[in-house]
């Protein structure tokens, strides 16, 4: 194995589901924070719905590119705040389909993420439909540790538990 392979196989990758929710932003500084003391680093996945319009393939492929340009466009702010918060670039992910299934693909398919940081949701609907998932039925294929992070904590309150 060479000793970027060694690296790789230790460095703890957090992974961040970057989604458009007001929590996301406390599970990436907790992830962020986490890297930065651990000497890991974070990654970020964004998954956009697949365009929905088969009968005009020119539309589809169209709202297609929007889509996947918007992802490219959050997940370069978001970058800037991993490597400001974290000391390093985060590594990127945009994938098309359902967010829990491409979730748990990119987690089978890249050894090197080795935590799941989520928030929880902090309306009256509950934790949000992605923790949902992987606390109950989805939860036997998870092959890393899944850290919940209360959604409305302060940077104040993630800084001071990390």
């Amino acid at each position: 194995m060479t000793e970027a392979e060694e690296r790789e196989r230790n460095e703890r990758t957090f992974l961040v589901v970057a989604d458009d929710t007001e929590e996301m932003r406390a599970a990436l500084r907790y992830a962020c924070r986490r890297a930065r003391h651990t000497g890991g680093r974070v990654a970020l996945l964004r998954v956009v719905q697949p365009a929905e319009f088969h009968h005009f393939a020119k539309i589809g492929d169209l709202m297609r590119d929007e889509a996947r340009a918007e992802a490219e466009a959050l997940l370069s702010k978001l970058g800037a705040d991993v490597q400001r918060i974290s000391g390093e670039l985060p590594v990127v992910y945009v994938r098309e389909g359902d967010p829990r299934d491409e979730l748990l693909a990119l987690i089978d398919q890249e050894p090197a993420i080795s935590v799941l940081v989520l928030a929880a949701g902090t309306g009256n609907e509950g934790p949000g439909p992605l923790i949902s998932a992987l606390t109950s039925r989805a939860l036997n294929r998870l092959r890393i540790p899944l850290t919940i992070v209360p959604g409305n904590l302060t940077d104040r309150a993630i800084d001071a538990l990390t």
